[in-house]
């Protein structure tokens, strides 16, 4: 294989609760030349064996004793920001989504061809997204469903309210309420509202419903 480095090979940590399902990805990953320098049963040995290894890359499972692969995903990543996570799930829905948001580089359906593994993990070691052909319609249906429709998305070139604002003003035209845009969001409802009480400062507002006349005001000036 063109990637095999056997100076430097890859390390990689395998984390998934089934040991016959490690077993086989570890085979694969061996025969390609990446070494798997350590295998996690929980979601809370994932973390503590990745911050201690420093892997190349972690495999993790989505449905994982003690904690699951998203919230592993995220104890990671705020630990080590640029630690490159590959979820691995037997669902076709959007549970990668979240993952992506958590800070994964990839999520690979488990029913992948087993030798097309290794690939995966040089490519995100190359910079590439790991997302298998099944998931990343799922991406792009979940992209479509945030497709701008009637100017809401359209945001002025300059201004003074965060991207992170903006996503949260999109959902209050959207007459969502705190607890609907924190779940699309992935926020907590204090958070949200902590975003909204800086949104009506910065717009120079006292409701939702004045938040929303004026981004459609500044929507307008840019049609």
């Amino acid at each position: 294989m063109d990637d095999l480095d056997t100076e430097n090979p890859l390390r990689v940590i395998v984390a998934d609760d089934d040991p016959f399902a490690r077993r086989i990805i570890r085979s694969s990953l061996q025969d390609a030349g990446i070494v798997v320098v350590a295998e996690a049963g929980t979601g809370a040995q994932a973390v503590e064996l990745t911050l201690f290894y420093d892997p190349d890359v972690v495999l993790l499972d989505v449905v994982m004793p003690e904690l699951d692969g998203i919230s592993a995903t995220r104890k990671i990543i705020k630990a080590q920001p640029d630690a490159r996570i590959v979820l691995l799930t037997s669902a076709d829905d959007d549970v990668g989504i979240v993952g992506l948001q958590a800070g994964a580089s990839g999520f690979l359906n488990k029913d992948l061809n087993i030798e097309a593994l290794p690939r995966a993990v040089f490519g995100v070691m190359a910079g590439e997204a790991a997302i298998s052909r099944t998931l990343g319609t799922v991406l792009v249906q979940h992209l479509r469903r945030r497709v701008p429709v009637g100017g809401t998305g359209l945001r002025p070139v300059r201004s003074d309210l965060s991207s992170r604002e903006w996503e949260v003003l999109d959902l209050l035209c959207e007459r969502k309420n705190t607890d609907a845009i924190a779940e699309e969001l992935f926020l907590s409802p204090e958070t949200v509202r902590s975003h909204v009480k800086s949104i009506f400062r910065k717009l120079g507002v006292n409701s939702r419903e004045q938040a929303i006349a004026r981004a459609e005001r500044l929507r307008a000036d840019m049609t």
